[in-house]
């Protein structure tokens, strides 16, 4: 199929397309990277494939079996460099050089230090042209998450707040639901299915007894933005929407056995932190109706949230995505611990002193100390704005 694109050397087109495709995978993936792989001989797409889910076949491989003996002595575009190793699936440098591409353009390599240019090396060395840094800034958005892990350990964090023009999260009674609309839980919800894991803070429990899944629509009709940039248009799947790991601080273990969250058919599990002052009975309650309970060192009596992350990162948990209350959003700033957020406003005014905003937390006490926002991007959902940018 000839898509109309260029026939220029190292043509970001063809990397656009890649990159389109490897979104593809967001929520499916994860511990592995998104990757997605264009094969093009003379101006024509004859082959594309992206890594659909983890532990399956990589997005080269799919890339090479859909071009079949016109791989040979074609070009092949890949968001990632190819992996040089054997883990769940053999070698895609080996894959590559049997299927007879000639030259092999690279968006990114693999910061692993163990690996980084180890593919793109061996592939010189047996003859291929090769390129790197087509389209890399694009290829590393895409993968953020996944980047940031491997550099820190931790989950690249992500905060989410609906709240009106006047930056409450509720009216003075506390009643909150639905502040936006449905585009914009839609879109929420797709967030959930790209992540690895959702936190809340117990006083949000208390107050709505959320499940905290996943609500998408199961048809292939269900377009997926990544979360890692808007510069790459959605994408379509066939496949049913995942849940995240489902994680409550509860310093104190104040939630309740009967919390829709411990009683879901969802495959997803449910964790709750806690601190070492937690009553033990409650422990064994809670891990008695399946949750796991995780016992980390305290700040002030609450979970201490450094320790967390680091635990969380351990686990291989790349994506964190915390909804909330206002406390849990403003200890997470004030400790300046997020990286990326996701701010939903409705086009209401609900006013009152009482009524809780965004964030709750200590504060700045001078405008010079504050957290700036930057890379803002600014889209309408229905009725509602929502504003995303990073730390």
């Amino acid at each position: 199929m000839n898509l109309g694109f260029r026939t220029l050397d190292g043509s970001p087109d063809y990397m656009r397309l890649a990159l389109r495709l490897a979104a593809r995978g967001a929520g499916w993936v994860s511990p592995n990277p998104l990757v997605g792989a264009v094969v093009v001989r003379q101006g024509v797409v004859v082959g594309r494939g992206w890594h659909r889910r983890y532990g399956g076949p990589h997005a080269e491989v799919e890339a090479l079996r859909a071009a079949g003996e016109r791989a040979r002595q074609a070009d092949l575009y890949v968001t990632l460099e190819p992996c040089h190793h054997h883990g769940k699936t053999p070698p895609c440098t080996e894959a590559i050089l049997n299927a007879g591409i000639s030259r092999l353009f690279i968006a990114t390599l693999d910061p692993n230090p163990h690996v980084t240019g180890g593919g793109a090396a061996y592939l010189r060395q047996m003859g291929l042209k090769v390129e790197t840094g087509l389209l890399s800034a694009e290829a590393q958005r895409l993968n953020e998450a996944w980047f940031t892990w491997l550099h820190t350990g931790r989950p690249l964090v992500i905060a989410k707040a609906a709240c009106s023009l006047d930056g409450r999260l509720a009216t003075v009674t506390g009643e909150s639901q639905w502040l936006t609309g449905p585009q914009a839980r839609t879109f929420a919800h797709r967030l959930r299915h790209q992540v690895d894991a959702v936190l809340v803070g117990i006083n949000t429990v208390l107050a709505d007894n959320p499940q905290l899944t996943t609500r998408l629509p199961k048809k292939g009709n269900s377009s997926l933005t990544p979360l890692t940039s808007h510069r790459i248009p959605p994408t379509k799947t066939s496949s049913p929407a995942k849940d995240p790991i489902r994680i409550v601080l509860d310093s104190r273990l104040r939630l309740p056995l009967e919390a829709r969250l411990l009683h879901l058919t969802s495959s997803a599990p449910t964790w709750v932190a806690t601190t070492p002052n937690a009553p033990p009975e409650k422990i064994h309650a809670l891990e008695k109706l399946g949750a796991e309970v995780l016992v980390l060192p305290a700040d002030q009596g609450r979970v201490a949230l450094p320790p967390l992350l680091s635990f969380l990162g351990q686990r291989h948990i790349q994506s964190l995505l915390v909804e909330g209350g206002a406390d849990v959003l403003g200890s997470f700033f004030d400790q300046k611990l997020v990286h990326k957020f996701y701010f939903f406003y409705a086009p209401k005014f609900l006013g009152g002193r009482q009524a809780p905003g965004v964030l709750a937390g200590r504060g700045t006490a001078r405008l010079q100390d504050c957290l700036t926002a930057r890379h803002l991007s600014i889209r309408r959902l229905g009725p509602d704005i929502l504003i995303t940018g990073y730390l």
